[in-house]
């Protein structure tokens, strides 16, 4: 039996096993086993080769369009950006990531027009594969849908799970210890509903034989499963309805609650026509606003501040951080900075690279020669 047919048979057996107290540890354990098959097959196949569709990231961060064919994606991205992607009415249009340019607020973001999946494509139909394969290396997730297909949504989601991409998730809160003897020792911060034999069973079945567990929230086995595997990618999404200005008066109200229906709230979900270029500035902000991103203006010698071209971070970054983005010989010459603006406590504060940036600051830098 090949590994796709074992895999095809322990999902069967997790179908058709109902889930109670008496089969949870049973479940844990056919589910422990599905990842490490699904895992085994994932490295036969990339160890094979093929094409894939790699795209080297620039700029201060990337953006992943994600929708089925014919929703408008490579005309929002060519409206976004510089991007030329081929567009037409008809699916499959793009056949290779275009990437684009978005400038906003000082920052190079990079847009992914990823081609249009297809049911099945964390499985490899369509491509899929190394289509998500792209998803995986973004910082933020954009749901592309059509007001008229609103469903698309979870089908969406559901071939981001099976990829090992967790949506709008942190990861679990769940640290192990190896050690030489003794077996598993399980302890936790929250109440479990799990019991402990399905947890050492859960680990047991990916080869943890001595190990102290600490659980750090209460999980289910997927969760308990996911924080045991380290190849699972958490990424925060955002959801756009593009051809919004197709949607007639008399079926907004339709297109709210088949929103809700799919777990999106109306008012968290961005309605742009990429066609029309109505909608874009709600959307660039919303992108901003996701990413986390800030600004830093860096006052320069003999030059004053350049107020053009910030240094784009991550919120939370210190000036150690900025001064590794900045690279060169920044970090070694680093003797302090003075730093006007919202994190400073007076204009010309003198600060360590510890200081912790926000947004709109201004730095000098005082550098050993």
């Amino acid at each position: 039996m090949g590994l796709e047919d074992e895999i095809d048979e322990i999902e069967e057996e997790i179908r058709n096993t109902p889930y109670n107290k008496s089969t949870e540890a049973h479940i844990g354990r056919l589910k422990a086993k599905l990842a490490e098959k699904k895992e085994k097959l994932e490295n036969q196949s990339s160890a094979g080769g093929g094409g894939g569709y790699a795209v080297e990231k620039h700029g201060d961060a990337s953006v992943a369009l994600v929708g089925f064919p014919s929703v408008g994606k490579s005309t929002l991205v060519n409206a976004l950006t510089n991007a030329d992607s081929e567009v037409g009415s008809y699916e499959f249009t793009t056949l290779n990531v275009n990437p684009g340019m978005l400038e906003y607020n000082g920052a190079d973001i990079q847009i992914l027009d990823v081609p249009g999946l297809i049911e099945g494509a964390a499985g490899g139909r369509g491509g899929g594969k190394e289509v998500l394969s792209v998803v995986r290396s973004a910082d933020l997730i954009v749901f592309v849908l059509s007001p008229f297909e609103i469903e698309q949504y979870q089908r969406l989601r559901k071939e981001l799970y099976d990829i090992k991409i967790r949506v709008d998730q942190e990861p679990p809160n769940v640290t192990i210890r190896k050690k030489h003897k003794d077996g598993i020792r399980v302890t936790s911060a929250a109440d479990q509903g799990l019991d402990e034999k399905t947890i050492t069973d859960v680990l047991r079945e990916h080869g943890y034989v001595n190990a102290d567990v600490n659980l750090g929230e209460a999980l289910d086995i997927d969760r308990l499963v996911d924080g045991i595997m380290d190849n699972r990618v958490y990424l925060p999404s955002i959801t756009i309805v593009n051809k919004a200005d197709l949607i007639d008066p008399d079926y907004k109200d339709t297109v709210f609650e088949n929103l809700r229906e799919h777990d999106l709230d109306p008012d968290e979900v961005t309605f742009i026509s990429a066609e029309a270029e109505k909608g874009l500035d709600a959307f660039k902000e919303r992108i901003w606003d996701e990413l986390g991103l800030i600004r830093v203006y860096m006052d320069k010698p003999n030059r004053g501040v350049d107020w053009d071209e910030p240094l784009v971070v991550p919120e939370g970054s210190s000036i150690a951080d900025a001064l590794s983005k900045l690279g060169g010989d920044f970090e070694e010459r680093f003797r302090f900075a003075r730093i006007r603006g919202p994190s400073a406590k007076h204009d010309g504060q003198q600060v360590g690279d510890e200081h912790v940036l926000e947004d709109e600051d201004v730095m000098k830098l005082v550098l050993r020669k």
